[in-house]
């Protein structure tokens, strides 16, 4: 019933105001490789636009802008309403980590003439597919006196780059006899760093002029790993995808493709009858913990703040605040891939270029760990979205009984909130290159507009 090609309804100018927006899209995912970087796009973005720091500000008023940072890991950017807080917020919230390899705390090592770096993946990846493909190094180095250094190598043109190895076909037999996700092991995915051994070094000569050359370009020895966090992501930008340049192909879509859209959308939307945010969460994809997942008081506090700014503050009116707010959890689905067929209930799946996706619940099984929205609040938004002409979809994730996935959306849910999910269908989710539609991103910004400034 409403699964239209968006492209066969955009007329010339409409077809020019997708592919502007994904430019901006394939910038802001280009650099923000890492929910850091990201973090510092989007502080970035929101002061062009005239947005201050909440931490600045002794009070707030109706159309005020501001943002909130949370350990270098989280933003909230937010318009104030003309509604008091305490009726509620419309809220955009997106995660902005993304599966990737991780460096552990003691990462180097020397073996017959290379220069090593041991890991530890992070979230959902197949292993195999971070293999033999150019790999970039991203993150903090904290030293003891307090600095902090930023590292980024990988991405510069003039940057090398860095890379696991595989085996050749040749003497690949046995490796091949085994399933797909033992192929490659989780202690193999070793990143190789160098192999010219230091001139007049004896001991570890290979290891010695690659921790020479951090010493000079980033200043930190080798004991400084210990407080370091690095992530090792997929180098280069993102790509136009296809002949006719329909796609994107790119490293973080998910979900950093709603993040985008869901700032864009509250930054354009400008002062509305709620305060609206949007909330760029980590750690979604080991769980959202610890101190900048969805399952911190990060975001309570935030909206606690807004209360405290805009009226007396009472905690009674923070809980009425999250109570009555409404939300979107920005996130992907998964899209339909005519290649693998086989794992989807095509009556009930997401396909690009056909808008918006929207997921009543995600979950496994028998819809296990899923938020399971509120049909009279999935209505409404129905309703919303057809009187502003939105391509949008509705979908599960695969067949009952194949496999399942979660968002944050239950999470802010327990809040008494009404919370769905809703973002952009991806292909290829969670590999070094993922895949979505510039229709559905450009549906995805007009949807999240629509719902902070209408609903």
């Amino acid at each position: 019933m409403y699964n239209k090609n968006a492209w066969k309804s955009y007329s010339k100018e409409d077809l020019e105001k997708v592919m502007s927006f994904a430019e901006g899209y394939k910038d802001f995912i280009s650099k923000g490789k890492t929910e850091r970087e990201c973090v510092t796009l989007g502080v970035k973005i929101a002061e062009e636009h005239g947005y201050k720091n909440i931490k600045d500000c002794k009070e707030l008023h109706p159309g005020d802008k501001v943002y909130s940072v949370n350990k270098g890991k989280n933003i909230a950017i937010m318009v104030v309403g003309q509604k008091p807080v305490e009726e509620g917020l419309r809220v955009l919230g997106a995660h902005i980590d993304s599966p990737r390899i991780d460096v552990k705390q003691n990462p180097l090592y020397e073996s017959t003439g290379f220069c090593l770096m041991d890991t530890h993946y992070y979230g959902g990846i197949v292993k195999y597919q971070w293999v033999a493909i150019p790999l970039a190094l991203y993150g903090v180095v904290c030293k003891k006196d307090g600095t902090v250094i930023n590292i980024s190598i990988g991405d510069d043109p003039s940057d090398p780059v860095v890379g696991i190895t595989d085996l050749l076909p040749h003497l690949a037999g046995d490796k091949m006899q085994k399933p797909a996700y033992k192929a490659i092991e989780g202690e193999a995915l070793d990143v190789t760093m160098g192999s010219m051994p230091l001139e007049g070094e004896e001991k570890e000569s290979v290891k010695a002029h690659v921790l020479k050359i951090l010493k000079e370009k980033y200043d930190f020895e080798e004991e400084d790993f210990l407080s370091a966090e690095i992530e090792i992501v997929p180098a280069g930008p993102a790509r136009d995808y296809g002949l006719d340049r329909s796609l994107v192909a790119g490293y973080g879509h998910d979900d950093r493709v709603c993040a985008y859209t869901s700032m864009m959308a509250v930054i354009d939307a400008g002062e509305c009858e709620y305060t609206t945010c949007a909330v760029f969460v980590d750690k979604e994809e080991i769980g959202s913990v610890g101190a900048t997942g969805a399952q911190s008081k990060w975001f309570e506090n935030v909206v606690a703040e807004l209360v405290d700014l805009t009226t007396s503050y009472s905690e009674l009116k923070v809980r009425h605040a999250l109570e009555n707010t409404m939300m979107l959890s920005s996130d992907v689905s998964a899209g339909f891939d005519p290649l693998y067929a086989y794992v989807n209930d095509s009556k009930n799946s997401a396909y690009l270029g056909r808008g918006i996706c929207f997921n009543k619940y995600t979950g496994s099984r028998g819809k296990s760990g899923a938020n399971d929205a509120a049909p009279e609040y999935f209505a409404k938004i129905r309703n919303v979205m057809d009187e502003n002409n939105i391509h949008f979809q509705t979908s599960e994730l695969g067949k009952v009984d194949q496999g399942g996935g979660g968002t944050i959306a239950y999470i802010l849910g327990n809040y008494n909130m009404n919370v769905i999910d809703a973002g952009v269908p991806v292909l290829n989710m969670h590999a070094p290159m993922e895949v979505i539609s510039k229709a559905d991103l450009y549906e995805a910004y007009k949807a999240y507009k629509v719902f902070v400034k209408h609903m």
